[in-house]
């Protein structure tokens, strides 16, 4: 990921999520629903943060309203994208909601949330 890639900005109008560095990590920030309508527009965020060699990712879900099958479907191919370039995809999120679906879903073991995002930029040695 380049620089300009990552947007310290207010997310645009038409959007659900904004990408920001934190130390060594990228965060991909996620708000309001991600669904049918609007999973394209986070796995593009995810995919030009996958993009590069080794990517170490937080994914923010603690402004998220809603989560589908759709939005599940996102994270795990960008996981995935992820692991394939020697890094790796993880979520942050509060409360019991998000953990609740991912067990619901099977993927809780895959995707084990961290409670917040780490002060010193990284979460953890790499696997």
């Amino acid at each position: 990921m380049t620089p300009e890639a990552v947007d310290p900005g207010l997310p645009a109008a038409n959007s659900c999520a904004r990408t920001r560095r934190s130390g060594s990590l990228v965060v991909v920030e996620v708000f309001g629903e991600v669904d049918i309508a609007t999973e394209e527009l986070l796995a593009e965020h995810l995919l030009a943060v996958t993009a590069g060699p080794e990517p170490d990712v937080l994914v923010d879900l603690r402004r998220l309203d809603f989560l589908d099958c759709s939005g599940l479907r996102v994270l795990c191919r960008a996981e995935a994208r992820a692991r394939e370039r020697g890094g790796r995809l993880r979520l942050v999120c509060e409360g019991p909601r998000i953990p609740r679906l991912l067990r619901a879903s099977g993927l809780l073991g895959r995707f084990p949330p961290l409670p917040g995002i780490p002060r010193d930029g990284n979460a953890g040695e790499r696997r």
